[in-house]
């Protein structure tokens, strides 16, 4: 089985052979992209993503896999997409309560739980720096490590593990307000995290 770095120099002579990165990547890319975004604009930013790939191959850094250098591409054309985004956390809040199964009694408690939590991870997510937002996905819906986060952001290792650490400190707080509450020591002082400093 050849390597991506192996097809895209062969598709530098023969440009159909660029459809095996595409048949290898854009079911990764295109969930990727889903998650993020509606599934029409996520057809869309897939799509995009390879004809960029493509116009780019010659630049093709080939000491890594191509899925960290496409989800990087995917990620820079989401953030083109980012009213769209906006409006796809919006409507997490609906699509987790038409998942909820549980009896009818406790349902309607259920419910107001579930949306809440849904309004402040999808808020949380939206007042993440873009940086710190798109490190966290690329790591959890990305399936990417933090080498491959690095790699699809061109950032350090360490800056990834800066924002992992940080994003996720966010939404541990936006999931539980009471962690707000939780003193933390900082440097020898004592700082309190609040939901308005996400």
């Amino acid at each position: 089985m050849s390597t991506d770095n192996e097809i895209i120099e062969r598709s530098l002579h023969s440009a159909g052979a660029f459809a095996e990165v595409f048949d290898r990547h854009a079911r990764t890319v295109h969930r990727y992209a889903a998650r993020r975004l509606d599934a029409g604009a996520a057809d869309d930013v897939m799509s995009e993503t390879f004809l960029v790939a493509f116009e780019r191959r010659e630049a093709f850094d080939g000491s890594h896999d191509a899925l960290p250098w496409l989800l990087g591409i995917a990620t820079n054309l989401i953030k083109k997409h980012a009213r769209l985004e906006a409006r796809a956390w919006k409507g997490l809040v609906a699509s987790d309560l038409g998942r909820v199964d549980i009896d009818a009694i406790e349902q309607a408690a259920a419910r107001l739980d579930a949306s809440a939590t849904a309004r402040r991870i999808g808020g949380a997510l939206r007042r993440l720096p873009a940086g710190d937002r798109d490190a966290l996905l690329l790591y959890a819906w990305g399936d990417l490590d933090y080498e491959g986060v690095a790699s699809a952001l061109g950032v350090p290792v360490g800056t990834v593990r800066s924002r992992l650490n940080r994003a996720r400190r966010k939404l541990r707080i936006a999931i539980d307000p009471g962690a707000a509450r939780d003193e933390e020591v900082d440097h020898g002082r004592i700082v309190s995290a609040s939901p308005d400093s996400l």
